[in-house]
């Protein structure tokens, strides 16, 4: 931070940690064992598309590495548009260690073509062993994860998110302000996207 924004008190945005995403990989073990909670191959990057040229490059360039990763690490992917109009990659591996490198991949494209502040967060989803949805959200503009658990009209379960913390806090970067906690309604990795094709 430059001295001037510290004497006038300004802050400045948290530089985010893309290396912070690959903590979940060994986390999965944990949640597995005391939640029986486990990766259903599916995981998410949204982003802010702008219209700009090199934002039609880096998006060139990131169906071209996609297609090779599919073709040499079996992952799937497609590019989407959810109803607020945030563009999204998904992802599908059965294999997580791929899939959490797939995504890694995804977010360092976008950030090489200078597109780091259009980051919003990358999603994996789990599934407990009642079939619930949990999502694992990763801030991008902070640097930390913390799970999101929807239920139904829009609500969410705080207690049981509450408790995954506790669980997890020491395995990965959990996001220590709860009223950071922003929930991602109608994430579209389910099995029919739930959302257009780009």
């Amino acid at each position: 931070m430059k001295w001037l924004d510290i004497l006038l008190g300004r802050a400045r945005p948290v530089a985010s940690s893309v290396e912070n995403l690959f903590s979940i990989s060994t986390a999965r073990v944990s949640l597995a064992a005391g939640f029986e909670t486990n990766p259903t191959g599916r995981a998410g990057i949204t982003f802010k598309p702008v219209e700009a040229s090199n934002f039609d490059a880096a998006e060139t360039e990131l169906r071209g590495l996609l297609e090779i990763t599919g073709k040499e690490a079996r992952t799937k992917s497609r590019m989407v548009r959810d109803r607020y109009n945030y563009a999204w990659v998904l992802l599908q591996d059965q294999d997580f260690e791929e899939l959490v490198a797939a995504l890694h991949m995804t977010s360092l494209t976008l950030r090489e073509h200078g597109f780091e502040e259009q980051l919003l967060a990358a999603v994996f989803q789990f599934a407990d062993g009642h079939g619930r949805e949990v999502y694992w959200i990763y801030n991008y503009k902070r640097g930390f994860f913390y799970p999101f658990v929807p239920l139904a009209g829009q609500q969410r379960d705080n207690a049981y998110e509450l408790r995954l913390r506790a669980l997890m806090e020491k395995e990965m970067p959990i996001e220590p302000e709860l009223e950071r906690w922003y929930p991602i309604w109608d994430v579209p990795l389910g099995v029919d996207g739930r959302a257009d094709t780009i």
